[in-house]
């Protein structure tokens, strides 16, 4: 693209922004006027708003739901809503169709962007618009948890409203009704629904219904103890003080800290997604400028080295893209959405060749190797069957086979190109080659592939045949012996070049090679994720511990109670604890005592010998008295485990972040200059040497 180009472009860009800011500052200016200002107020309250921004997110959901593209990020979008949103279409729908237009807003223009600047290159611009698919799905899931952030920050003046209601009235349901009268925020619908369940024929059976659809653990807590107080009654503790609020007070905590956790994770992470994706997007202006000052480099950016450089660049990228997707969304806060999806991988999977072909991969039932399987997927909180887990391994190594035989197609065809198209000069030139120097180079080249394509594919051609064929020719009719030398090894060299570029043995075992690669790259995300979680491990321990210290003042709060409550807000811990609680009745100590053989992290098992202790030999509120005495430093202790984590999880977060950038300017820029600007001295060196 000429540089004329993008300055008339951004001209253009320039002059409709400023169009748009003067027919804003118009109307605005009418919209002031007194005659106008009395006009609406007579309107108002009589004629609808047809063009309001509701009716107009209304019209594009309906129109959003009939383009198969957008369909499919439209129903994935309003999933996650529908949660947050319960039994609201008319919110669900607006907020999925504002999200979807406003990461709309952001694709398109980068989607042009990337089409202007990749046009020659058809390769860069397909894995750019590929890559913008997953960027789609992280601009629309940071949305949608701002959506959930909001909420979560709405609870804690919910929590406290709840506080002032059950003073007045000391019953929960009622407390709950009055709070959610405020139609005007997100967790007014949750308190109508908590409410419903708590009045309910059965309270127990449509609690278990809510825990599946609740939007965060901190609403399951309180519900379940409001269900808790509700049936068992409220109690005084020590010091006189409702034992129900200081409940309430507890999760409150709890809520604050999971806030200033989220919101310094988000600072942590805010730009690291787009850094590390924007190198991809300079591929080529900085090919370009490096071109147009450095003309000794046309080899390596016009050639096969420039193109494996740019596929590296472009992998290293899309690793780190997805790599500070996990890092940052590490937890499992849509286990119950995930469940109830359809994936892709599942309709290959019932497909009767793929299912045969993909049966023949999976691990045999009962063997080890399904085991480690399995159990791979349960500690990375992966919903994931293992037959789709292998869908997904099978179809990236096929998908990157198949992009690596066609990458090796680009890269002859480009050396080949390269021979016909460039100008042949007998010195490099440091800067931009004049255009009477490329003009005489072009037609050098030009009498070149004439005979190129006189005995391309002769692998047997002789340096003689082609000086005979060339001085028969009328190209070198007044040309001197020397002349026609010196062309003809020139030409011969070209024509070994050109002879040897097609798909080779090896190259096709690289393309195995990369296959496999392929085909480990989710087991080894897998693995990271699992390593991302173990991070996690004792900031989701204290939670147990909030728990128990909720739990344990209640009256006919059992020990198996208590690991029904850890189950349910388990996520790193929940296989073991999951297995703990079926096999409580056939032996409460030994259930345990294999729980505390199955986690191997020393908090957790001091929590599962102290529900030992209760189970048999003191009460629940002995065997963990030392929670409620020493709860100020255990808060403490979380606050300061909370920054080792975001720490931790930053400094993982800047390296992979920075790395695409890094390859960017190193690896396609500063080395290339340096060494074949080197390379290019020491050879134009040694013909001035040879000259004197």
């Amino acid at each position: 693209m000429s540089n004329d180009v993008i300055i008339y472009g951004l001209i253009g860009v320039v002059g409709l922004f400023a169009i748009i800011i003067l027919v804003y500052f118009i109307l605005m200016k009418r919209m002031n006027q007194s005659d106008v200002k009395k006009a609406m107020a007579l309107r108002a309250g009589t004629k609808a708003n047809t063009f309001s921004a509701d009716v107009i997110y209304q019209k594009l959901y309906m129109f959003y739901i009939k383009i198969p593209g957008i369909k499919r990020y439209l129903i994935k979008l309003r999933r996650r809503l529908e949660i947050i949103n319960i039994d609201d279409e008319y919110l669900t729908r607006r907020q999925a169709a504002k999200i979807l237009t406003n990461a709309l807003l952001i694709i398109i223009p980068l989607t042009i962007f990337i089409i202007l600047f990749t046009k020659d290159n058809t390769l860069l611009l397909g894995i750019l618009l590929i890559f913008e698919i997953f960027m789609i799905e992280t601009i629309i899931s940071g949305m949608v948890d701002k959506i959930d952030n909001k909420l979560l920050k709405q609870q804690i003046d919910f929590f406290a409203e709840i506080r002032h209601a059950y003073h007045d009235t000391n019953m929960v349901e009622e407390a709950i009704y009055e709070v959610s009268q405020n139609d005007e925020v997100e967790v007014s619908r949750q308190a109508e629904k908590i409410y419903e369940v708590l009045i309910s024929d059965d309270p127990e059976a449509e609690l278990e219904k809510y825990y599946d659809v609740a939007p965060n653990s901190y609403l399951k807590e309180f519900a379940g103890v409001s269900f808790l107080t509700r049936e068992f009654g409220d109690r005084k503790d020590q010091h006189g003080a409702s034992l129900y609020l200081k409940n309430l007070n507890n999760i409150t905590q709890e809520m604050q800290i999971e806030i200033l956790k989220r919101d310094k994770i988000d600072y942590v992470f805010q730009s690291l997604s787009i850094i590390s994706a924007v190198p991809i997007l300079f591929l080529e202006p900085v090919k370009n400028w490096a071109l147009s000052q450095f003309s000794f480099t046309n080899d390596f950016y016009n050639g096969k080295v420039g193109l494996i450089v740019q596929t590296l660049i472009l992998v290293v990228t899309f690793v780190a893209f997805l790599l500070i997707r996990k890092i940052k969304d590490n937890s499992d806060t849509n286990a119950n959405l995930k469940n109830t999806e359809n994936p892709w991988q599942a309709k290959l999977y019932k497909k009767t060749i793929i299912k045969k072909i993909v049966d023949l991969f999976l691990p045999k039932a009962g063997t080890k190797e399904e085991r480690k399987v399995s159990n791979l997927l349960k500690d990375a909180a992966s919903k994931s069957k293992i037959e789709w887990l292998y869908v997904t391994k099978l179809s990236i190594a096929v998908a990157t086979c198949f992009i690596s035989i066609i990458l090796f197609f680009q890269l002859h065809r480009i050396s080949i190109n390269f021979i016909y198209e460039q100008p042949t000069t007998d010195f490099n030139i440091v800067g931009q080659m004049s255009a009477q120097d490329e003009k005489k180079g072009m037609q050098v080249t030009e009498k070149h592939n004439y005979f190129l394509n006189k005995f391309k594919g002769k692998t047997n051609t002789t340096k003689e045949q082609v000086i005979s064929a060339m001085k028969k020719s009328k190209q070198y009719a007044d040309s001197t012996d020397t002349e026609i030398e010196n062309d003809a090894e020139k030409i011969m060299q070209k024509l070994a070049v050109i002879n040897n570029e097609y798909l080779k043995w090896f190259e096709v075992l690289f393309a195995l090679i990369f296959s496999l690669i392929g085909y480990m790259g989710p087991t080894w995300m897998l693995k990271f994720q699992i390593k991302m979680r173990q991070l996690d491990m004792e900031d989701e321990v204290m939670q147990y511990q909030t728990i128990i210290l909720m739990l344990m003042k209640i009256e006919r709060v059992n020990v198996e109670m208590i690991l029904e409550w850890l189950e349910r807000y388990a996520n790193i811990f929940k296989e073991p604890i999951t297995k703990c609680v079926n096999n409580y009745e056939s032996g409460a100590w030994e259930a345990l005592e294999e729980l505390k053989n199955d986690v191997s992290y020393l908090q957790l098992i001091r929590i599962v010998e102290s529900l030992q202790a209760a189970v048999e030999k003191i009460p629940i509120r002995e065997a963990f008295d030392e929670l409620d005495t020493e709860r100020a430093y255990y808060q403490e202790k979380r606050k300061e485990s909370n920054e080792r984590l975001i720490s931790k999880k930053g400094m993982i977060g800047k390296v992979i972040g920075f790395a695409p950038m890094v390859c960017l300017f190193v690896g396609y820029l500063i080395v290339p200059l340096v060494a074949i600007g080197m390379m290019s001295m020491t050879s134009a060196f040694g013909t001035m040497n040879s000259m004197i």
